[in-house]
């Protein structure tokens, strides 16, 4: 049956105008790249809460599961953006200690598409072309063997490239990781004969900064949160003493190049005092 022709017309104006919204925000996107690239200050490290996912899902009408299918697409988006930047370092907070007692079923798929994007991080072309070191952070002890077998693959396939850094916080609370940091530096400290007494005259800041997960890079100088909420969750607390914070209203899945850009643009004009 053949439309009206007010409606074909309608049709074909919505087309014209949907053309030319994306073509202004090409034109937009492409300013943006180029002031951000212009002003030459990006993050040595970045940090990513990627927040959002089974909102997203709700708000389309969608499957809870499928928001997070959605977001780990999404973090090969940005992966490819930070790369082609060259931003050094990345940490992306994928699931939370807290994270860990949701309900089941949500949880089992969380750790299956974990698994998956371990096994496709580990042979994908980027990773090997950019030498991009991957490790995953947080405490895993509880994950099926088989997630903890691809985690451990990706990790040994990529421990001698030396290009950018990047951190998948899985299993991850900021609280416990400094806990982690306590013990590991009691531990050491007690093997080497030192009594209670000296560990806690002695101690320093650094010293548990050696023992993060994150040691031997620089802390995040940026750290973007999707999704609107303006709060940090446990995310590198201790790193994240004098980072800079941007909060973005918008669902990870929708997280857009645009987004990204104007982000860092943001960073780019903030002045860094590290409480001086």
């Amino acid at each position: 049956m053949s439309r009206p022709p007010l409606y074909a017309a309608l049709h074909s104006l919505r087309k014209v105008r949907d053309a030319g919204r994306g073509a202004l925000l090409w034109g937009y996107e492409r300013r943006l790249l180029r002031e951000v690239r212009g002003h030459g200050r990006l993050p040595r490290h970045l940090g990513l809460i990627l927040d959002g996912n089974r909102r997203y899902a709700r708000a389309a009408g969608l499957q809870r599961e499928l928001g997070h299918s959605f977001g780990a697409e999404k973090a090969h988006e940005v992966l490819q953006w930070c790369l082609e930047l060259g931003i050094p370092a990345v940490t992306i907070w994928v699931l939370s200690t807290d994270n860990t007692s949701r309900d089941p079923e949500e949880l089992a798929h969380i750790l299956r598409l974990l698994e998956r994007e371990a096994r496709s991080l580990a042979t994908d072309p980027r990773i090997h072309a950019h030498r991009v070191r991957v490790r995953a952070i947080g405490q895993h002890g509880a994950f099926p063997p088989q997630v903890l077998a691809a985690l451990r693959e990706l990790e040994e396939k990529t421990a001698g490239y030396d290009g950018m850094t990047l951190n998948i916080a899985v299993g991850y609370g900021g609280r416990e990781e400094i806990v982690d940091a306590v013990k590991c530096h009691l531990a050491g400290r007690a093997a080497a004969g030192a009594g209670l007494a000296d560990v806690i005259a002695e101690l320093k800041p650094e010293h548990i900064s050696a023992h993060l997960y994150t040691a031997g890079i620089p802390d995040p100088d940026f750290i973007i949160r999707t999704s609107g909420e303006i709060r940090l969750s446990g995310f590198m607390l201790w790193q994240s003493v004098y980072s800079e914070f941007y909060f973005c209203d918008v669902y990870w899945p929708g997280f857009r190049r645009v987004d990204f850009l104007r982000a860092l643009r943001d960073f780019q004009g903030r002045e860094r005092r590290f409480g001086r």
